[in-house]
């Protein structure tokens, strides 16, 4: 029997999870209803193609045993031993690292320069943040806009053609990394769980990243965990470091997903890498490739992981 046409009415919306699905995103990988179909396509932040269900693309992998039924990319094993495949030296303390393509990378650390360079080491551009002060961290948008936030104005900021925008100024916390101004407002919207408990620290060392399937990932040093909610503001679970091992304190600080929709966040007390599954169980440790106190990380489109170390290397790690 084709999976495709088969017990579509046990398959519900992977959005608010209780609906039954009508529509798909090809470009998300998400089931939706009618309802959730509205809310997800208003984010012009993001690319949507977004059909009827029996419709969908047929060349993702599909797996009924998922809850909602959702299409997945094709499943890439986690390796054995990662590898280390480049290493760059940018020659400044770094906080930071994310891809702008494949082959070039924006870094930033405790300096007020922002710098792009290439695989080879080659620096290609320098942005100077508009306060004067360094930069929080680093990200940049589908149109490959940076984006840097700063601590010390409280401000989210774009770079358009070396032109510094403010997009937004919080009023209380002091911003980290963030993926675009729509999550980070929705972050800040959902502050407690379903019994009125704060979901964060009060401390402002807090990163986020949005998975593949629309949850919302926070790495809160202060607590030390790892808080993951779904776009709807649900409280979805809570890491705080493998109970079965033997490792010290854990300390998150950057976060990054991959196609998989794992969870990777760099714990600098322990100079490793957690990779976690969407559903927050722990899969391994990238501890093997001489880390030497990770900060910021990033994916690159092939599933190669950028390391940015407090010492001032990037490292390029296969890890699938």
């Amino acid at each position: 029997m084709n999976p495709k046409f088969c017990a579509q009415d046990m398959i519900r919306c992977g959005f608010c999870k209780d609906r039954v699905v009508q529509m798909y995103c090809n470009f998300c990988y998400m089931n939706l209803c009618k309802i959730c179909m509205v809310e997800q396509t208003s984010d012009k932040s993001k690319k949507h193609e977004v059909v009827p269900y029996d419709s969908r693309k047929s060349y993702h992998v599909f797996s009924l045993e998922t809850p909602e039924g959702v299409y997945c990319p094709p499943e890439k094993p986690l390796l054995d031993e990662p590898e280390v495949i480049a290493t760059k030296n940018t020659g400044y303390i770094l906080r930071g690292v994310t891809c702008l393509s494949d082959d070039e990378v924006w870094t930033c650390g405790q300096d007020k320069i922002m710098k792009l360079y290439n695989l080879q080491g080659k620096l290609l551009k320098s942005i100077q943040t508009k306060s004067g002060k360094w930069p929080g961290d680093i990200t940049v948008t589908e149109s490959g806009d940076l984006i840097y936030t700063d601590p010390d104005t409280k401000t989210v900021n774009i770079v358009k053609n070396k032109q510094i925008q403010e997009v937004i100024r919080l009023q209380a916390w002091r911003p980290y990394l963030v993926l675009s101004v729509i999550h980070w407002s929705s972050l800040i919207s959902i502050q407690f769980d379903s019994e009125g408990k704060p979901l964060y620290s009060s401390g402002y060392l807090k990163y986020v990243s949005e998975n593949r399937n629309l949850d919302i990932c926070v790495a809160d040093q202060e607590a030390k965990a790892i808080v993951v909610d779904n776009l709807a503001g649900k409280f979805r679970f809570r890491y705080t470091g493998n109970p079965s091992a033997t490792k010290g304190s854990f300390d998150p600080l950057g976060i990054t997903t991959d196609s998989q929709s794992q969870i990777l966040t760099a714990d600098c007390f322990n100079h490793s890498i957690h990779i976690l599954d969407q559903d927050g169980q722990f899969l391994c440790y990238i501890d093997n490739c001489d880390l030497k106190k990770p900060m910021g990380i990033c994916i690159d489109t092939r599933d190669n992981l950028f390391v940015a170390c407090h010492c001032g290397k990037v490292k390029i790690i296969k890890y699938m």
